[in-house]
């Protein structure tokens, strides 16, 4: 569903040059649902508004299904936005009308499409829990009804792609385990693609994969160990090793990020020492000559 292959973004202004994403690769599977973690600047939203058509890559390979977001025109992108790509934001208020009901809300992005169709539209609310709801403006709903309705909104074009920008980020943890139930449930019945950005490690018991960035590279990988276990927010305790192995990941040229906490232990900075003994690779902090370990 998603391959970037050496993934570029460059920002570039009069004064200043930001390499936001330096040769990124990651693969998503067609129905997965995974999430990407990452200290702040560290690329992943940058790589969501990729996908999510906001934002043009600057070099290398990025496809979404049978698109190519790099060569991709503006007409295909506003096709792409509309028919294959939904959204979810953090901030409601650019999720929302504020004048309209959430069933209103949901109907619009299907009158720019150019056919409404309200039965859906109900349907949707309905899958998030708003049946009662949706008559209602958006001053009468909280804050966690308002993200449930723009997961609605995110839907309301029959999407294969799902994007989620820290969307349990403003809710309480009883809100936040509803949120990831009602992912879980929408990927597992209609198999639509999900890709998660947060910085809330407990939501990583919710998804198969969780893939960290850092300095605008794949840096680890964890994979649920038991598929089958599913754990709320409220019932994560402890690591997310705990829950899920985990792996580095190597591109192309066999390069890799050794996690940052292994080279703190070993006290490695700049250059390491690697040796391989015929069944393993062994990296440590390099010696000088008389023996003492260099710093």
């Amino acid at each position: 569903m998603i391959l970037c292959d050496g993934l570029v973004k460059i920002y570039k202004s009069e004064e200043v040059e930001v390499v936001a994403l330096q040769g990124l690769n990651i693969q998503v599977e067609p129905g997965e649902m995974m999430a990407i973690i990452g200290n702040s600047g560290s690329g992943k939203s940058t790589l969501l508004n990729i996908l999510g058509g906001l934002d043009r890559p600057s070099a290398g390979q990025v496809r979404v299904g049978e698109w190519d977001l790099l060569k991709i025109t503006d007409e295909q992108l506003v096709e792409y936005k509309r028919k294959t790509v939904g959204f979810i934001w953090q901030n409601n208020a650019r999720n929302l009308l504020p004048y309209l009901t959430a069933l209103e809300n949901v109907e619009m992005p299907m009158m720019l499409s150019g056919k409404v169709d309200r039965a859906y539209a109900k349907q949707l609310l309905e899958w998030v829990g708003l049946k009662e709801r949706m008559h209602n403006k958006l001053q009468q709903l909280s804050g966690g009804e308002q993200q449930r309705v723009a997961i609605a909104i995110s839907l309301c074009n029959r999407p294969s792609l799902l994007l989620a920008d820290e969307p349990t980020g403003s809710v309480d943890s009883e809100t936040s385990d509803r949120i990831m139930s009602i992912f879980r449930r929408l990927n597992r019945e209609i198999g639509i693609t999900i890709v998660i950005v947060t910085h809330d490690m407990s939501l990583a018991s919710s998804v198969d994969r969780v893939v960290a960035i850092r300095d605008g590279m794949t840096s680890t990988e964890f994979v649920k160990r038991n598929p089958n276990l599913d754990l709320s927010a409220a019932e994560f305790h402890g690591s997310i090793r705990d829950v899920h192995e985990e792996y580095v990941v190597l591109d192309r040229a066999g390069r890799l990020q050794v996690p940052k906490a292994y080279l703190e232990e070993l006290g490695i900075s700049g250059k390491a020492s690697m040796e391989f003994d015929g069944e393993k690779i062994i990296i440590r902090a390099p010696r000088q000559l008389d023996g003492t370990t260099l710093k």
